[in-house]
């Protein structure tokens, strides 16, 4: 990368919203910089419930419009991303002590038909006394409702828009901060400093500000000249949604949703075949959204919730993993954090060079409001060129060269697989599984043309090998074990602390050490 660049449009932050920016920016024709203080989704991105969802909840807060927003955009991103993507059935039991049952066939209702539906089925009723759906839960609970939205590994997701932006031109610079941006009469210049402390800038003619939790400290820190009234015209909830592990709580592949009797509700998730993911918290931070963690009042809290509905109690010392997000929410004078709109805002400013701001938003959205900020951009800039990215897939996402694609996510999928161990037939079907899953009709990059298992380097950790952890390193802008392990994939929960350590001395090795990024413009 040389000292300086020269690009339309710079964005800082490389969450969702910022990767999705960049690639519908670049995929538009616009040259783009993304630059990402650590990690791509290191924080908030890959710290969610992992749900592409309406929001069923949210239709209690009158969020129609959000909710409806929503529930579009599911289907368009599960036909977009089948491997990193699929149709999950979720089933609420029915507490007498709770919301009424009208009440829950109305909401029901409202979600089945504020948007049009074409791969997933509508909601019904279920007796649970006679479905396996109700053998995990505590007998009192006879009545419940099956509803179906969709699941997503958050953390690629992030990895694939960048991948499509950088395959549209985008310069994409993880570990890279953005020290100041200072404004001039038509461009924005950038002080850019690299992991090492190497300094660079860039010159661009529009700056976005999708930092996530930091976007309002980017305005008045970053963003403006000292003794220069600060950019920043909103203020931040910051709201920390904390999430446990624990050992598989049932069998079957549906998921659950339970109301809590503070009103919130809580996801019970199949995860990581041997896993139950449960979640979330809503409970307000000040200060540096770094220092959230998941602390165990809230570990405490959703073990106790949980326990209301499984007959088998959830305890503290069943938690495996623990991890929060920090939600950077619009701060709307709502006294309870649960209530406060997940709905996004973008605020524009181009009296002089433009400036995009990213305000709030939630990870099923993230493709609207990119499509959103590319038109916004377009009228700053002068430039307005047509969106693209409705239809289009993320990489891997795309089948067809291995299978007649029938456009329904899950079917697909499973023949996808298919082709895959038919063509592979001496990969492991775990390892089959996982590599499909993650990389999709990219699990060529990945094999390398191997042949068999030897072919693949030396096993760093059981079922992962040296020609993945390079195709990460090289492709997918991985740098640490963290990166492969906790986000890359979740392999981490699998693993022994000696195996993981296994994986972090691969990344020491002194050949990898002088390895760079061949920055693309």
């Amino acid at each position: 990368m040389p000292p300086s660049q020269e690009v339309d449009v710079l964005i800082v932050g490389g969450g969702i919203n910022g990767a999705g920016i960049a690639r519908d920016l670049a995929g538009r024709g616009w040259s783009v910089c993304l630059v990402e203080q650590d990690d791509l989704a290191s924080h908030t991105s890959s710290a969610s419930t992992k749900l592409i969802h309406g929001g069923l909840r949210y239709l209690e807060h009158r969020a129609f419009r959000l909710v409806r927003k929503a529930l579009a955009e599911r289907e368009v991103l599960l036909r977009s991303a089948p491997h990193i993507m699929w149709p999950l059935q979720f089933v609420l039991p029915h507490d007498p002590g709770m919301r009424p049952a009208w009440l829950i066939r109305l909401g029901l209702f409202l979600y089945d038909h504020l948007a049009r539906r074409d791969v997933l089925p509508a909601s019904r009723s279920v007796d649970l006394r006679r479905s396996p759906l109700g053998a995990p839960l505590q007998p009192r609970l006879q009545q419940g409702f099956v509803y179906a939205d969709g699941w997503v590994d958050d953390a690629r997701l992030v990895v694939l828009n960048a991948l499509d932006a950088q395959a549209h031109g985008a310069a994409i610079r993880t570990r890279t901060r953005c020290t100041e941006a200072r404004r001039e009469a038509r461009h924005w210049v950038a002080t850019l400093e690299e992991a090492d402390g190497r300094p660079s800038t860039v010159r661009a003619r529009a700056l976005v500000n999708a930092a996530g939790p930091w976007a309002e400290r980017l305005l008045r820190q970053v963003a403006q000249p000292a003794g220069v009234a600060p950019l920043a015209t909103r203020h931040l909830r910051l709201v920390k949604g904390s999430h446990i592990v624990v050992p598989r709580c049932f069998e079957h592949d549906a998921a659950y949703l339970f109301q809590n009797p503070d009103g919130r509700v809580l996801f019970a998730i199949p995860y990581e075949g041997a896993f139950t993911l449960i979640g979330t918290t809503d409970q307000e931070i000040h200060g540096d959204p770094r220092d959230a963690c998941a602390d165990d009042t809230e570990v405490a809290y959703l073990c106790e919730q949980a326990s209301r509905y499984f007959a088998m109690p959830v305890t503290p010392a069943d938690v495996v993993w623990r991890y929060c997000g920090v939600r950077p929410l619009l701060d709307d004078a709502h006294g309870n954090p649960a209530a406060v709109t997940r709905d996004y805002r973008l605020e524009t400013d181009d009296l002089a060079a433009p400036l995009l701001t990213v305000w709030g938003g939630k990870i099923t959205t993230f493709r609207q409001l990119a499509e959103d900020a590319g038109n916004a951009l377009g009228h700053m800039l002068h430039e307005s060129r047509p969106a693209w990215t409705r239809g289009a897939c993320l990489p891997g996402g795309d089948l067809s060269a291995w299978i007649d694609v029938s456009g329904h996510p899950a079917r697909d999928f499973a023949r996808f697989l298919q082709a895959v161990q038919d063509r592979h037939p001496w990969l492991p079907p775990a390892l089959a599984h996982r590599l499909a899953r993650a990389y999709g009709s990219r699990i060529e990059r990945v094999l390398c043309g191997a042949r068999n298992l030897d072919a693949l380097g030396e096993p760093c950790a059981p079922g992962l090998y040296e020609a993945e952890l390079s195709y990460l390193r090289d492709e997918e802008w991985a740098r640490t074990a963290d990166d492969v392990l906790w986000r890359r994939s979740k392999l981490g929960l699998h693993l022994t602390e000696a195996q993981r350590a296994d994986v972090a001395s691969w990344f020491a090795r002194p050949a990898l050490l002088g390895h760079t990024e061949a920055w693309k413009t």
